[in-house]
């Protein structure tokens, strides 16, 4: 069966439907900046459930929002995994330059942030 026909069968067609195979190295390298963007999620999530859950000693309405921040941070993240994952395999299919991380700049903003709010939540209480 050839790349082209595998490729209807394979799931997201919208993906793979695209130009030809590139070399499995560059797939399996894409396919671990995935799993490091879906672990990097699961850390956020763990660190907001945590740092409210725990009700560690800081200015009470500053522990929930850097709490919030960082599970909707969290939850932004599998959102950069799986687009960031199929475009760059578009890309890559198709020989086209890959692209930056769409939402890498606000999610390294919201961390920042809710670093101060921890910190601020230190100093306040």
């Amino acid at each position: 069966m050839s790349g082209r026909s595998q490729g209807r069968t394979r799931f997201p067609a919208s993906v793979y439907r695209h130009g030809t195979e590139p070399d499995p190295r560059f797939s399996l390298a894409n396919e671990r900046t995935f799993l490091a963007w879906i672990r990097t999620s699961l850390a956020l999530l763990a660190a907001g459930v945590a740092l409210e859950g725990l009700a560690l000693p800081l200015q009470p309405q500053l522990r929930l929002a850097a709490s919030i921040v960082l599970v909707v941070l969290g939850m932004a993240a599998p959102v950069q995994a799986w687009r960031g994952w199929a475009r760059d395999e578009r890309a890559m299919r198709r020989g086209e330059p890959l692209a930056s991380p769409a939402l890498a700049a606000p999610l390294t903003a919201g961390t920042g942030l809710a670093g101060v709010l921890v910190l601020l939540g230190l100093l306040l209480r």
